[in-house]
């Protein structure tokens, strides 16, 4: 899951400051995405839509997975 997301995320900004890791806790992930202040608009995308469409491709991409994923968009410090 972590290199679709990675995939994605780099095809959103190619030039952009960002990084995805993965976070486990058990039987549910996190996939956090740190990003630039500047790339976090093209990443979430208008109302959300685009951060609503990678969490369901993400979602839909890990169902038959005993592993819940969880994508979670977080701004570079």
């Amino acid at each position: 899951m972590l290199e679709l997301v990675e995939y994605l995320i780099g095809k959103l900004v190619p030039e952009g400051d960002y990084s995805v890791e993965l976070r486990e806790n058990g039987d549910e992930s996190d996939i956090v995405v740190i990003a630039a202040k500047k790339d976090i608009g093209k990443i979430i995308g208008k109302q959300g839509k685009i951060a609503r469409a990678i969490r369901v491709l993400v979602k839909a991409a890990s169902a038959k997975s005993s592993v819940r994923y969880n994508v979670v968009i977080e701004e570079h410090e």
